[in-house]
């Protein structure tokens, strides 16, 4: 058994409120701290909006009181454990990183001897020892390291995935000194089937980007691959299938409508900034992969137009059925969805755009909100037909796939799940 300790988790959204949840549910006191307001009201209802936590799990820890919802920043007194999960957002290629500093100073008023605070907002290597211990050193008066804890350790939180979850997936640590890295351990322990512990944060730091910039990097030499395949005449989803046949040397990417959630957009982006700012060095192979993934919704409307071209119809007036706006199959996430450039690409060449997502509904979903103008269809035989193109952008199990098969009558199909003489795969 473990002791139960007073815990707050600043910022409640993908990464903030799982953790928070699993916190209460091995018996610790937390109390979940947003800024939105919206949010906090529907915690409180018991209403998720993040798919890994269903509303089941929210009631009973809100009933006993072992999970408390808050926009008040006074409930952070007295904490035993602080755990930062707010947003880090990239303005203009800089790291915006305001909400680590205001969560740093807002800690810094309540910090205590013995504390231990967390930085898990993804961020570039040194974030935690440069900017986040001097921030709470001059709030709090108190020296970290020897009178608090302070450590980092990045999320890998997967929405949607039911095979690794926040209590399967390994939690890489790192303290500023040996005794905040056993904090980190004694807490992670209580919630994490395995902790991971590294040397140091800025190697914690950089095990983040490592791990988006890898993927970042492949998906994009795929969907490079995916267009020069298309202009040659080669089926790249068959070739993708037979090499990854191969069971060593090979780890299998696919093409996609380009790269959404926060890692991938925005990530190694903050690799990228800090190698220029600190070395001076451009970093190639993450201008290279930004370049051609944000650029993978552009390639989606021109094979969509040059597809209806062949069919003699306009971009100009077609309707277009837009199907998954989440940036993932299986997930309410629509966090820098390449469904959003791709609505604003249509909308703005005159296109009627529809859409289809049972997972994206309201404004509960964080970031949903420049997708919620889009007018909404289901997925009947009738309204499949009535239109002049369907675009499968995120392939959600639920979608009936059979349904549009038989009533669509063009399918632009960018996760390769349908086949058909009237359907195109990118």
């Amino acid at each position: 058994m473990h002791q139960p300790l007073r815990v707050v988790v600043l910022g409640q959204g993908y990464v903030g409120l799982p953790l928070a949840v699993r916190a209460a549910e091995v018996g610790h006191q937390v109390v979940g701290l947003d800024t939105d307001v919206a949010r906090i009201k529907h915690l409180m209802s018991a209403e998720s909006y993040v798919e890994d936590i269903p509303d089941t799990r929210l009631a009973p820890l809100l009933a006993t009181g072992a999970y408390r919802p808050t926009i008040d920043p006074s409930d952070c007194a007295n904490f035993d454990v602080a755990v930062v999960t707010v947003p880090t957002p990239l303005r203009d290629g800089a790291p915006d990183l305001s909400h680590v500093e205001d969560t740093a100073r807002l800690l810094g008023t309540h910090l205590t001897p013995g504390a231990t605070v967390i930085l898990e907002s993804t961020t570039y290597p040194g974030t935690t020892e440069e900017l986040f211990a001097p921030l709470l050193a001059e709030t709090s008066g108190l020296t970290p390291g020897q009178d608090f804890h302070l450590g980092y350790s990045p999320e890998r939180i997967d929405p949607g995935n039911r095979t690794w979850t926040l209590e399967s997936t390994p939690k890489v640590i790192a303290g500023i000194t040996p005794a905040s890295t056993a904090a980190l351990h004694r807490f992670y322990a209580t919630l994490v089937d395995t902790v991971v512990p590294v040397a140091t944060c800025k190697e914690a730091e950089l095990t983040k980007l490592l791990e988006n910039t890898f993927r970042h990097v492949n998906i994009a030499l795929v969907n490079e691959l995916a267009m020069f395949a298309h202009d040659l005449d080669i089926d790249i989803w068959s070739a993708i299938d037979a090499a990854s046949t191969k069971p060593f040397g090979y780890m299998r990417f696919t093409p996609g409508p380009g790269v959404g959630g926060h890692c991938l957009p925005v990530d190694p982006s903050y690799l990228s900034w800090r190698v220029q700012r600190a070395l001076g060095h451009s970093f190639r192979f993450v201008e290279l992969a930004n370049d051609v993934n944000n650029h993978m919704p552009d390639y989606v409307v021109r094979r969509l137009t040059e597809a209806l071209n062949h069919r003699n119809k306009p971009v100009k007036d077609a309707r277009i059925l837009l199907l998954g706006l989440a940036y993932k199959p299986n997930t309410g996430d629509a966090r820098e969805t390449p469904a959003s450039r791709i609505a604003h690409l249509l909308i703005t060449m005159g296109a009627h755009v529809s859409a289809a997502d049972p997972h994206v509904l309201d404004e509960a979903h964080p970031q949903a909100s420049p997708l919620l103008a889009i007018p909404r269809t289901t997925l009947t035989p009738p309204a499949l037909a009535a239109t002049d193109a369907v675009i499968l952008l995120a392939d959600h199990d639920a979608f009936d796939y059979t349904a549009i098969t038989e009533h669509a009558p063009f399918v632009l199909d960018c996760r390769n799940r349908l086949t058909g003489p009237h359907i195109e795969s990118l």
